[in-house]
């Protein structure tokens, strides 16, 4: 897979779940081996898995390996902080926040694909290809199923919801699509900002642009209930929370079994 020498994409958004009383850092469960850890700092270095980007606009020159998904840092930066402390007045000109909104979306589909991306990859290395041709088959398959997902939501209306009353988990496939994901299906979207924000985005029937974001305070979960447990169930690498204690609640869904001690075979 192709590596980059950038930040990992989610970075940003990871700034919102540091924990700064006392001890500087974010609680995480690696997913791999069911632990319970604590990185120190604010550099999120846990998340450091390879990038696998596709450029998802309609017209795409060949894709540059190194690339990822431009970004107004200092606007993304500035509407992620409004959104966590609920501040609509602090996040920027309404221009600079649909565009955070839509700087978002991106990071979220590009996280989105890559499992799909690596699956990809394994499998057209089995075939007698050069590597050009690999990375060429991979990016033809998930412009094939993305492109046109992206499309779509540059048209939705997004909202960020902010004051949830239970805090949201975070993992490195923070995307989800509610309608296929949802049983029922339910028609939007949505990407954690903070452990108690989420933008979410809803149809709209535009054609041409998009709206200005909304701001609305919630006080239940409604139909948000679900997220946590979405989040658990497509996480692979580590799923990011305020407290021990929400990790503790769902390590047994990673946590390898216990070895077998000559006590309880003699048991």
């Amino acid at each position: 897979m192709a590596e980059t020498d950038v930040h990992h994409p989610l970075r940003p958004l990871l700034r919102n779940w540091v924990w700064e009383h006392g001890r500087v850092g974010t609680r995480y469960l690696d997913c791999s081996s069911g632990e319970i850890r604590f990185d120190d700092g604010k550099k999120a270095r846990f998340a450091d898995q390879p990038v696998f980007y596709v450029p998802l606009a309609a017209q795409a020159d060949a894709p540059d390996s190194a690339a990822g998904p431009a970004v107004h840092e200092a606007a993304l930066a500035r509407f992620l902080r409004a959104a966590q402390l609920g501040r609509a007045e602090e996040a920027g000109s309404v221009a600079d926040v649909q565009r955070a909104a839509q700087d978002c979306v991106e990071i979220g589909l590009v996280c989105a694909y890559q499992r799909e991306a690596r699956e990809a990859l394994a499998k057209y290395r089995l075939e007698p290809m050069f590597e050009d041709e690999i990375r060429a088959a991979v990016v033809a398959d998930i412009r094939g199923r993305y492109v046109g997902m992206r499309a779509q939501l540059a048209l939705y209306d997004f909202t960020v919801f902010h004051g949830l009353p239970a805090p949201l988990l975070f993992s490195e496939a923070p995307f989800i699509d509610w309608r296929v994901r949802a049983k029922p299906a339910q028609p939007f979207v949505s990407l954690p900002l903070g452990p108690y924000c989420l933008l979410v985005g809803t149809p709209s029937g535009k054609t041409s642009r998009a709206g200005p974001v909304q701001w609305k305070t919630v006080t239940v979960m409604g139909p948000f209930k679900d997220h946590n447990r979405h989040i658990v169930d497509s996480a692979r690498e580590w799923i990011v929370a305020t407290s021990d204690d929400e990790l503790l609640a769902i390590q047994g869904r990673f946590a390898p079994p216990a070895a077998d001690t000559p006590e309880a075979g003699a048991a």
